[in-house]
C-alpha cells in the first residue's frame, strides 16, 4: 500500500507481519505457504501469528495518537512469553537484547521491540489513520507526525473527503 522505505533494523520484520493483511480487499498473505515461509511459521502457528499482528497493529495506532482498531490482547501480555538475553559480544564488550530463542516469531518480534526501543525508533512504527488501510509505516518526518501510510493514496482520500464534507456544509453538492 505504501511507497516508504521499510522501517529500520529490527522494525522491518514487525512492519512487515502487521503488513500481511490487506484491510481493504481481506487478503492476508499468511493464508499462504509462501506468506508464513517469509516469517519461518507452520499453518498451525498462523492464529498466533494473528493475534501478535492485531496487537501490535493497536500499538502502532496508540503511536499515532489513535484508539484501537478492535478488542486484542495487549502487546506486553503477548511479549511477556518471549524471554530475551542480554548478549555480549567478547571481542569489543558491546551488548545487545537477542531472543533466548531465535526460531519462534513472537520471540523474534521482541527482540526487535526491544532493539527499537534501545534506538529510540519504536514510536516511530505507525499505523496509518486511515480506518479502510490501517497500514504499518516508518514515520520519517522530522516532527514525528506523520499520519498517512502514503500521502499520494490515504493522504489524499482524507483531504478530499474533508473537502466534500465542507463543500456539502455549505450546500454545494446537492
Amino acid at each position: 500500500m505504501t511507497e516508504r522505505t521499510p522501517a529500520p533494523g529490527g522494525l522491518a520484520l514487525v512492519e512487515a507481519l502487521v503488513n500481511t493483511l490487506d484491510i481493504e480487499s481481506g487478503a492476508d498473505s499468511l493464508d499462504t505457504a509462501e506468506g508464513r515461509a517469509r516469517f519461518g511459521i507452520t499453518p498451525d502457528e498462523v492464529g498466533d501469528a494473528r493475534a501478535l499482528r492485531e496487537s501490535l497493529r493497536a500499538a502502532l495506532l496508540a503511536h499515532a495518537g489513535h484508539p484501537p482498531h478492535r478488542e486484542v490482547t495487549p502487546l506486553g501480555e503477548l511479549l511477556a512469553g518471549a524471554p530475551l538475553l542480554v548478549a555480549v559480544d567478547r571481542r569489543d564488550g558491546s551488548a545487545t537484547l537477542a531472543p533466548a530463542d531465535e526460531g519462534p516469531l513472537l520471540s523474534r518480534v521482541a527482540a526487535a521491540v526491544a532493539e527499537a526501543l534501545v534506538a529510540g525508533t519504536w514510536s516511530r512504527l505507525k499505523a496509518c489513520e486511515a480506518a479502510d488501510c490501517l497500514w504499518a509505516y516508518y514515520d520519517r518526518s522530522p516532527a514525528g507526525r506523520g499520519r498517512w501510510c502514503s500521502m499520494q493514496v490515504c493522504g489524499a482520500r482524507a483531504k478530499m473527503r474533508r473537502y466534500r464534507a465542507r463543500a456539502d456544509l455549505r450546500g454545494e453538492f446537492g
